[in-house]
């Protein structure tokens, strides 16, 4: 029994958790962000690295992620830039490849997803064991607050209708706000096809489909502080294309 606890203990002090931060045009998010990521992860004690992968911003959000390595070093802060703008699954995969920990965690870089967060999503993780932890704005003590009515329509009207199709076990099908173990992560990039915003409805699908387990944490989504929302009407047709080749192909 001691044997058991010193081994899982032993395993705790070696998770080490990647932070995947796509970024366009977020220079004005991106300090705030990877400050609060510090400060969060240095109280819980958890060993984790930051990884930007810019997509060619030409706002300088990438000079910005430079100064931000900086202050607060290469080892904590990796820089993986991409020469334009190619989408946010295949984002994932170029910072997956660069990731160290044996966890990575997925977030918006625009202040909508609080790093305060991140220790109920490892905490979760470790009760249960799961393959991945989701945030949720649809249970518990989950919300979304600064959208007007007509965003908080489309998002749940967007969700009901996933969880109508797909039934996907999951709350909040449409976040992206997620903690996987890597090899799991791996795994569900090189099962997904969808681009844009059916990427992460995609992710929870087929994590279902393979028989992955999945916890969820109640978040606070607070809209983005500085710049401007990429939702448009061609995401909302893109996303409903998608969800309907999903529901054909699930």
């Amino acid at each position: 029994m001691a044997s058991r606890r010193g081994n899982a203990k032993t395993r705790e002090q070696s998770d080490k958790y990647s932070v995947l931060l796509p970024t366009y045009n977020e220079r004005e998010n991106l300090p705030l962000i990877v400050w609060l990521l510090v400060k969060y992860f240095g109280e819980s004690g958890f060993n984790y690295e930051i990884i930007v992968i810019d997509d060619g911003s030409p706002d300088g959000t990438l000079q910005i992620a430079e100064q931000l390595q900086k202050i607060y070093g290469a080892d904590k802060i990796l820089l993986r830039p991409r020469a334009q703008k190619l989408g946010l699954g295949t984002a994932y995969i170029h910072g997956i490849k660069h990731a160290s920990g044996n966890f990575v965690i997925i977030m918006d870089a625009d202040l909508s997803h609080h790093p305060k967060f991140i220790p109920q999503f490892i905490e979760k993780q470790k009760e249960g064991g799961f393959d991945l932890v989701s945030g949720t704005r649809y249970r518990g003590d989950g919300g979304v607050y600064g959208w007007d009515l007509r965003r908080k329509l489309i998002s749940r009207g967007a969700n009901f209708i996933s969880q109508v199709l797909l039934r996907p076990g999951a709350s909040d099908l449409t976040g992206s706000f997620r903690l996987y173990k890597k090899e799991v992560l791996e795994k569900l990039v090189e099962q997904c096809v969808s681009k844009g915003y059916v990427f992460q409805m995609e992710m929870i699908v087929r994590a279902r489909q393979l028989g992955y387990t999945v916890g969820e944490v109640p978040i606070s989504f607070v809209d983005r502080v500085y710049g401007e929302s990429k939702l448009g009407g061609n995401e909302i047709v893109s996303f409903l294309k998608g969800l309907l080749t999903l529901f054909a192909t699930t």
